[in-house]
This record gives structure tokens, sequence and C-alpha cells, in this order.
């Protein structure tokens, strides 16, 4: 408890399934708390790792289901207002499309202090996992990182995004990804370029499936949730065979 009497709030980045890349400073905050809501996709070891006299309680969100943001916030601010030293354990990195920030500045709002343990990200681990690298001094000198709900945003400038050069990273796309192959398509990027769809990664369930953009246009994702997509270049590991050959020749 805090000197003003009230809680306080820990955001904890759960990382993107392994619990062996948790952080330590997440370990620490897990085995000291009080109360700790946590995603849907947040592995039982990790769970484990928190003290015995946790209360722990699901928050997760689904495609048409879960708690709603609002609640999750309410939630919060009642835990830590009684008192509780509460961590919000989310997937991945609590800044990284987790709505991590609306959380911090809910709480904020009502006076309480929150602190935030940052997570490895499964935008950069899930490709690293799969033996895809994100950016190559040859193939890919850029990373882009997007949102799979994006699919659904007249608003966004997809023309634009198909522009960008580099590896494209798409996250929580399991139910959009047709839809953003073929949005990037109609950008300008070729049916031709190199994908890998990513599923449960870091994990023992971990699947590889590599296709083609306009085979992801028109199939969408051979898994459900959670799937990292990553497009370009570096996806075909015939690519990264070639590179590495020249590499050679050229004594690096």
């Amino acid at each position: 408890m805090t000197a003003s009497g009230r809680g306080h709030v820990t955001l904890v980045g759960a990382g993107p399934g392994d619990p062996e890349l948790l952080t330590l400073a997440g370990a620490r905050a897990l085995a000291t708390a009080d109360v700790v809501l946590y995603d849907r996709l947040i592995d039982q070891r990790i769970l484990a790792m928190a003290s015995p006299a946790a209360r722990l309680i699901p928050v997760g969100k689904h495609k048409g289901g879960g708690m709603s943001q609002c609640d999750i916030n309410a939630l919060l601010i009642a835990e830590a207002s009684a008192g509780a030293h509460v961590v919000r354990l989310k997937g991945g990195d609590p800044f990284l499309f987790g709505r991590g920030s609306e959380e911090i500045d809910a709480l904020h709002r009502h006076g309480i202090t929150a602190t935030v343990i940052p997570g490895v990200s499964s935008a950069l681990a899930a490709p690293s996992a799969a033996g895809i690298p994100v950016t190559h001094r040859r193939l890919a000198r850029a990373c882009t990182i997007v949102s799979g709900h994006l699919a659904d945003d007249d608003d966004y400038d997809w023309n634009a995004l198909a522009a960008v050069p580099g590896t494209l990273v798409v996250l929580m796309a399991a139910a959009t990804a047709g839809a953003v192959a073929r949005r990037l398509r109609t950008g300008g990027r070729s049916a031709s370029e190199p994908v890998a769809v990513i599923h449960a990664a870091t994990t023992c369930r971990q699947q590889v499936v590599r296709m083609t953009l306009g085979d992801l246009a028109r199939d969408g994702s051979p898994f459900g949730s959670p799937v990292v997509i990553v497009i370009g270049p570096t996806a075909d590991p015939t690519n990264l065979v070639a590179e590495l050959t020249d590499l050679a020749a050229d004594h690096c």
C-alpha cells in the first residue's frame, strides 16, 4: 500500500508465450501481487509464479466477447483503491496494441499510481522463433508492425502501408488475414511476395506455414489465434540462403 493508503498497479508484459521469456522483473512483480488480472492467452505456468495468496482474475477479450475495456479499467481502479498491489498481466508488451496506455490513463485519473514492466513482444519474438529476421542489411532495412484489426478500418491508408519497404509484421490477424492481404494487394504489393504465418510462437505448439501474399488473400490464415504474420523477402528461407551464399562469396 502506498502512503496515500491506496494500492498500486503494475502492468506486466508476459511475453510471447514461453514462460521462460517472462522478464525477471515481471516474475518479481507477480510474486508480490495481491491480485492478478490476466489476459486470455497467458500460460498457466506464468500464473503459477504468482503468490499462492494472490487472487487470479481472468479478464481476457476474444472476438465477440470477453470483458470490456471499461470493465477492466473499473476493476483495476476498485482493487487498487482497496489497497491491493494489482498486477495487470498482458500478453507480449503492454504498450504494443495492448491498450496498456488506456489503463494507465484511467488509473492516473483516479489518483492511483502505476508502473510498467516491458515484455518481449510477439512481433519480434515470433519471427525470431521461426528463424525469420525482421531486418536484414540487404533484404529488409526496416520493419513495420500493424494490427490486423486495421483490416476493418476504411479510414486507414492501406496504399501508404503497402508502399512501405522492408518487412511487415501483422499481429492479431487470425480472422482478418485474408482482408489484410487483399488490401495490401490493392495497394500495390505483389501477389508473389513471401509470407510466413506463425501460430503459437515460442511454445510447444508452434507451427509455421509459408505462402505468398496472393495465397493469403485467397485463403486467409491457416490457423486460429494466436497468429503472427510476416510479409516480405525475409519470410522466404530461400532468399536468406541465397544472401548467405552471396555474403560468403563477398567475405562479408
